[in-house]
């Protein structure tokens, strides 16, 4: 099974940077990951800009290496499982629910990650988070650029999987596959209600080359440093707020995005 078809496979790639594999691996996988991350942004700017969120395979296609933009987990994860599939890979979409910071679990179809070759949990979707996949195989800890990760089963022993980062939880999965349209609610629940964090203002994030990163939040750019360093800068007038998107992440905007739901 070819989603993208060569032609599509080929602009992908492009777009991260890269050539197509000799054969699906664990190796060339993680150097997908890794620039995946670095090249394609996490970003909600689609909900401040009035835009919905489509998901499909040409959609996603269309916005992503077409349009050059960046995109939310079901975006980010849904065209990357199109990509790994055209190029030989086993991809299931698992849909997972987030913990927030007391510890609660979000909705469900909260995120979507993706389990590659029955082994590697694959997560290009979720921000600041592991820079390559994590081994399923591996019931111990698992060190990363990104921090210390584990997964392991849910404490309720129904099957799911908990993955941490530095001993914190950070989501759980179910480990039933999925189909893409299955994460329209979570998609549609995300970009509406007042309750969701991406609604309250604009946020565009990427992993630099150098382990580090670039935020910007609405009018704050915020830079990170591999060792954790960070700065802010309030941006002043819309045209440097036009060319942090430009420089930072390749992003051309015709307008910036309102806040959905403003910060109180």
């Amino acid at each position: 099974m070819d989603p993208l078809g060569p032609t599509r496979t080929e602009a992908y790639l492009r777009r991260l940077g890269t050539e197509r594999p000799a054969r699906p691996t664990g190796a060339s996988l993680r150097d997908l990951h890794l620039r995946h991350l670095r090249a394609v942004p996490f970003e909600n700017l689609s909900i401040h800009l009035g835009e919905d969120l489509v998901l499909t395979e040409e959609a996603l296609f269309d916005k992503i290496v077409t349009a050059g933009r960046g995109g939310m987990c079901y975006e980010l994860n849904g065209a990357f499982a199109a990509l790994l599939g055209s190029l030989g890979h086993r991809v299931e979409l698992l849909q997972g629910r987030v913990h927030g910071k007391d510890g609660a679990l979000g909705i469900p179809y909260d995120h979507l990650a993706l389990r590659v070759d029955g082994r590697w949990l694959a997560d290009v979707g979720f921000g600041d988070h592991s820079a390559y996949p994590l081994d399923l195989d591996e019931p111990g800890e698992q060190k990363d650029p990104g921090g210390v990760f584990l997964v392991r089963p849910a404490p309720e022993g129904d099957g799911d999987l908990e993955v941490l980062r530095d001993g914190v939880p950070v989501y759980r999965l179910e480990t039933r596959p999925r189909v893409l349209a299955d994460f329209l609610s979570g998609a549609w629940w995300h970009r509406t209600s007042p309750e969701s964090g991406f609604t309250r203002g604009p946020v565009c994030s990427r992993l630099t080359e150098d382990g580090g990163r670039v935020t910007l939040r609405d009018h704050t750019l915020i830079t990170t440093s591999p060792s954790g360093d960070r700065a802010e800068e309030e941006l002043g007038s819309d045209e440097e707020v036009f060319a942090a998107y430009r420089a930072g992440f390749g992003i051309t905007l015709d307008r910036l995005p309102v806040p959905l739901h403003p910060r109180s």
